[in-house]
């Protein structure tokens, strides 16, 4: 119904903070499929959810931009092995599908060869 009205949506979780509960995040996102295209599922996931935490105002915890990739932005990235616009299913299997995790200018994980 929302999608129907037009409602900007956000996806997010508490999940984050147990560590067994977070590996279910990926296949909670690709479970939206059956209403909302990747591109819809993605973006609810990075640009809304920055857009809604930052009508938080003052309580903001994040001083800088959210949800976009450019210079001076605070942005995690993640390098994909295949096309999550074509195969959303593929963030339900970070382990096997993210082949690059970086935050904060670090990088956490890289098996490209």
């Amino acid at each position: 119904m929302a999608k129907r009205l037009g409602v900007k949506t956000a996806f997010g979780t508490d999940l984050i903070f147990d560590p067994v509960a977070a590996e279910k995040h990926g296949k909670m996102l690709a479970k939206l499929k059956q209403w909302y295209s990747p591109y819809e599922i993605l973006n609810m996931a990075t640009a809304n959810n920055a857009e809604l935490v930052k009508m938080c105002g003052p309580r903001d915890p994040y001083p800088g931009k959210l949800g976009v990739i450019e210079e001076g932005a605070l942005a995690d990235m993640i390098l994909v092995d295949g096309n999550p616009l074509e195969n959303i299913d593929l963030v339900a299997d970070p382990h096997n599908n993210f082949v690059i995790i970086m935050k904060d200018v670090k990088i956490y994980k890289n098996t490209v060869q």
